[in-house]
């Protein structure tokens, strides 16, 4: 190698090192980034879809939401709202928003509340979890945390196991939390999804303080994602033992 060869790529490399640096300096700081990640599978039916994403639009304009975020250290948090199904269908309905106050909270409500609703084939809960992943690092934020928070009516049945990508993002200084919803419906003909909680216990949520919240049918979503948001927002988890995550040091 030339000696100018070597200086070039030691002034690329040098370059590449302080754009990183100066990308790092300018990220709003924020006590939370967060991902959701909602599954819209074709195994719930379009009321269920609805609910969902109402659920979602209520708990972020919830007077409770607003006072918690506002408590943190630094009184802001930064989310993004992504719909999955099979391992290619992921769409952010809202990027990465930064969430302070009423106004802004509303906002993105609004922005949720105003997409069209869709469903694809297939469950692809570790693509998911990849896609969640990889948005991180890419809003201008930096979160004191850094959590995706999973929600969905059925296990992996296409693409990366969902084991896999948790323990790709926890090494990443990722959490993964759950929110498994029991329906005890037939689903296209076949037996109701059982044993889903403990699906996702073993191969979902992951990482330090992770939890998960069952949630029995989508008439109770709304309640359970305002109590999983305002334990997120805290950083804390349930008292029910049966609801967290132990696997911090996966």
């Amino acid at each position: 190698m030339t000696p100018r060869l070597r200086f070039l790529r030691a002034l690329t490399a040098a370059i590449t090192a302080w754009l990183a640096f100066a990308g790092a300096a300018t990220a709003i700081e924020v006590d939370l980034e967060l991902v959701i990640a909602a599954d819209v599978s074709r195994s719930m039916d379009e009321v269920e879809l609805g609910m969902q994403r109402d659920g979602y639009v209520a708990a972020f304009t919830h007077p409770s939401v607003i006072k918690a975020i506002r408590s943190g250290a630094i009184g802001a948090i930064a989310v993004a709202y992504v719909e999955w199904a099979g391992p290619e269908y992921h769409k952010i309905l809202a990027p990465w928003t930064l969430i302070r106050d009423q106004a802004s909270a509303a906002d993105f409500a609004a922005a949720l509340a105003a997409a069209p609703q869709m469903s694809a084939n297939w469950t692809a809960v570790g693509a998911a979890i990849d896609f969640g992943a990889a948005l991180f690092g890419k809003g201008g934020y930096q979160g004191l945390r850094r959590v995706i928070d999973v929600s969905g009516d059925g296990r992996t049945n296409r693409g990366r196991p969902a084991e896999d990508a948790r323990d790709d993002a926890v090494r990443d200084g990722v959490t993964i939390n759950g929110l498994p919803v029991v329906t005890g419906r037939e689903n296209f003909g076949r037996p109701p999804e059982y044993g889903l909680p403990e699906y996702y216990a073993t191969h979902v949520i992951g990482g330090p303080r992770s939890f998960m919240i069952v949630v029995q049918g989508f008439e109770a979503f709304a309640q359970a994602i305002l109590s999983k948001l305002l334990l997120e927002i805290a950083g804390e988890v349930p008292s029910q033992s049966v609801a967290t995550g132990e696997r911090g040091t996966w």
